[in-house]
């Protein structure tokens, strides 16, 4: 009985490690992963194709998070809401957290086995940008561009495993995804700017400074606006323009939450931005 309690504890550490319990990380990834498929596969992709990507994308996430925890150990005991981290608190040790992370990236890497060379190759520079990204945050003044291109480059492999190439188009959708994750992640960087300042932390909330509102608008509009573009070279039909419309709205929708820059607004209009991103792809299936 006392193997099956400490069990249980330690799984539910593993988890808090991996963010199991706070899906919206992977749904953030998952997203443009899946408009990509749809786009390059002209609405009818291939379901094997589907499953990998999706699972491929939680794997993925979690080990970025347990790299992201390791990376940060000795600065997330300084931020109120990553004190208690189970890396931060001292109840999983650093080798865990690495050992945990090459594991899932093993185990992605096996998973897309069965995809084409081209996969295979961009799939070594996401595991290399997702290992990164964490260390962006010591000098680079906007981490969460890089951020952008790490949680966006399921976008040029799934072009990849479908056509075999990838077409100008998938960079446009990346260059997209960069300013959504600026938007969004801004919006987090936000709620800890008060934290990040007293450690050093570069983040770019702190480097948008009084603007950070206009800047995080600014970055709806630029990323909602190439989607547009590619969609228009594309084709789609009034349902893909309806899409758009509803992230729109979304958009505006984090203005009113973020614009008093009350820290629980800004998380709450961050986690919200699942919605904005499940609205863009609802509108490239039905467009």
């Amino acid at each position: 009985m006392r193997f099956a309690t400490l069990l249980r504890h330690r799984l539910r550490l593993y988890a808090q490690l991996l963010r199991l319990d706070k899906p919206i990380g992977s749904l953030l990834l998952l997203w443009p992963t899946l408009s990509a498929l749809w786009l390059a596969s002209g609405g009818h992709p291939d379901w094997q194709l589907v499953g990998i990507f999706s699972i491929g994308t939680v794997l993925m996430r979690s080990a970025g998070c347990a790299i992201n925890d390791y990376a940060d150990r000795d600065f997330d005991k300084h931020v109120e809401r990553t004190a208690q981290r189970p890396l931060t608190s001292g109840q999983l040790a650093p080798w865990e957290a690495l050992a945990v992370a090459a594991l899932l990236a093993v185990l992605a890497l096996l998973l897309i086995q069965p995809l084409n060379t081209l996969t295979k190759q961009l799939s070594v520079a996401a595991v290399l940008i997702a290992g990164s990204y964490p260390y962006f945050k010591r000098f680079f003044a906007l981490p969460q561009a890089y951020l952008g291109i790490a949680f966006g480059f399921g976008i040029p492999m799934a072009y990849a495993a479908v056509m075999g190439q990838v077409p100008p188009q998938a960079w446009v959708l990346l260059l997209a995804n960069v300013f959504w994750a600026l938007a969004y992640d801004t919006e987090y960087a936000m709620v800890d700017r008060e934290d990040d300042l007293k450690i050093g932390i570069r983040t770019s909330a702190i480097t948008f400074g009084r603007f950070d509102v206009l800047a995080v608008m600014f970055c709806y509009t630029i990323s909602l606006g190439l989607i547009a573009v590619t969609g228009w070279q594309l084709g789609l039909g009034a349902g893909f323009y309806a899409g758009l419309v509803i992230a729109a709205g979304i958009a505006f929708y984090h203005w009113t939450l973020i614009r008093h820059r009350e820290r629980m607004a800004c998380f709450a209009a961050f986690r919200h931005n699942n919605w904005l991103g499940a609205a863009v792809f609802a509108g490239i299936v039905l467009g």
